[in-house]
């Protein structure tokens, strides 16, 4: 008797970004992308409120309005609603580039306009995004790489700041335990299995905020003053006011975060082997854009990618865009619970920042490994690669070396990512995408 055969279809494997992980290891996963997140946004409108002169609880306001809308953010950029989301793990926040334009303009015609320009500055995002796509191809790995890169090494000093400066800063002993978290997270990715190594990052910052107790180095004030539970109020600075030179400015400063959102999307694409192609960024742009009207429109400033969720993923090589969802909502969570806020945010200075030094310069080093694809032995991309680099690194190394300068100016020329953007954008257009004007010698 013939024996009949059915050939069956192969069961399609997910990829790694679309699947969930268990509960008992999603949690802490998204918890790693929360705590090393939280500083950065928390920062930005204690900055620019401080820098303002506002009252103890205007402040609090803006930080919880930053925090629901990053959360919203990161669930939009990382699930995806058609053609809003990059749908990849990328952790959504305020970005630095805005504080200097929106703490000028607060000054002159108060936050209701720095509100307004980010809602228009949102809206034009959304408009362009398809723009960007299309021209993806002049964007190749020379500029892509050294893009990251800068963003990841210059922000090396802020981590530094929180070291020396930050909650629980305590001189020798800040900086020894700082040095021990960085040896933490080494040893942990070096001898720890792999099923603990994925959070390395978390158990680094654990036992870091538990030696900080001995130490000295703990405040825990900060949590037993916080309210239990309060909402974020738009009202409480009136409603957005639309003026042209406050416009302007934050337009600026949105192409710059523009920019940086194609590097960071690109980079973590590759990380996770998906989605570096046109159709992925302009989706994520359109996030950006959509993010920044939300945020202006709930009393806070314009949203990006954050180029910490780059870092992380790299390290713990956790490719789940589920995970960074749930670190979106547990940030909606935070913005109504300030006493969980308080606990967040009273991890030690020390302990986040040396975990911060591992995750900028795990961007660094990314942006080099993308870097690297290029050929750098032609002269011209070397060329553009060194200037990029240098003129890039100005503001860190020199941040008031641009004081001269008209505002509107050094809006740009004062962040190293923007410059080092245009510079490598605009050699790699002069050197590969017009008429040579002269011959190569031969021999």
């Amino acid at each position: 008797m013939a024996v009949v055969t059915h050939d069956l279809a192969p069961v399609p494997v997910p990829h790694p970004v679309d699947v969930r992980p268990p509960l008992r290891r999603l949690v802490p996963l998204s918890l790693q992308h929360l705590l090393v997140a939280y500083a950065g946004m928390s920062t930005m409108p204690l900055l620019v409120g401080t820098a303002l002169h506002l009252p103890e609880d205007r402040i609090r306001l803006l930080i919880s309005a930053n925090l629901l809308v990053s959360g919203l953010a990161t669930l939009l950029q990382s699930l995806g609603v058609k053609w809003f989301g990059a749908r990849l793990p990328i952790v959504m926040g305020s970005t630095f580039t805005a504080i200097t334009p929106a703490v000028l303009i607060g000054k002159e015609h108060g936050l209701a306009a720095v509100f307004g320009a980010t809602i228009v500055s949102g809206l034009v995002t959304v408009a362009v995004a398809p723009w960007f796509g299309r021209w993806l191809h002049l964007f190749p790995p020379l500029v892509t790489g050294t893009v990251i890169a800068v963003i990841g090494f210059s922000l090396v000093p802020s981590a530094a700041g929180l070291i020396t400066g930050g909650n629980g800063a305590g001189g020798g002993r800040g900086l020894a335990l700082a040095a021990v978290t960085v040896l933490l997270v080494v040893l942990v990715e070096r001898l720890a299995p792999p099923a603990l190594a994925r959070f390395s990052v978390l158990v680094a910052m654990s036992v870091g905020a538990l030696l900080a107790v001995p130490l000295g180095l703990f405040d825990g004030s900060a949590v037993r003053d916080a309210g239990v539970v309060s909402a974020p109020d738009p009202t409480a600075f009136g409603a957005p006011t639309f003026i042209v030179p406050a416009i302007a400015a934050m337009l600026v400063v949105q192409l710059v975060n523009m920019v940086e959102s194609v590097g960071d999307t690109l980079a973590v694409g590759q990380i996770v082997e998906r989605g570096d192609d046109a159709a992925t960024v302009v989706r994520a742009l359109r996030a950006d854009g959509a993010a920044t009207v939300v945020s202006g429109a709930l009393a806070s400033f314009p949203i990006v990618t954050f180029g910490q969720s780059v870092g992380l993923v790299s390290v713990t090589r956790v490719r789940s865009r589920h995970v960074v969802a749930l670190s979106g909502l547990l940030m909606v969570v935070l913005a109504f619970v300030p006493v969980l806020g308080a606990a967040v945010a009273a991890v030690p200075g020390p302990v986040l920042g040396g975990v911060s030094l591992v995750m900028f310069g795990m961007v660094g080093a990314v942006g080099l490994r993308i870097l690297a694809r290029a050929d750098l032995t032609d002269s011209r991309n070397l060329l553009t690669a060194a200037l990029a680099f240098g003129l890039g690194m100005v503001p860190v190394g020199a941040p008031d070396f641009y004081a001269p300068l008209p505002s509107y100016a050094r809006t740009i020329m004062e962040s190293g990512i923007a410059v080092t953007g245009i510079v490598a954008f605009a050699l790699n257009l002069l050197f590969h995408h017009t008429p040579r004007s002269r011959k190569d010698p031969v021999g």
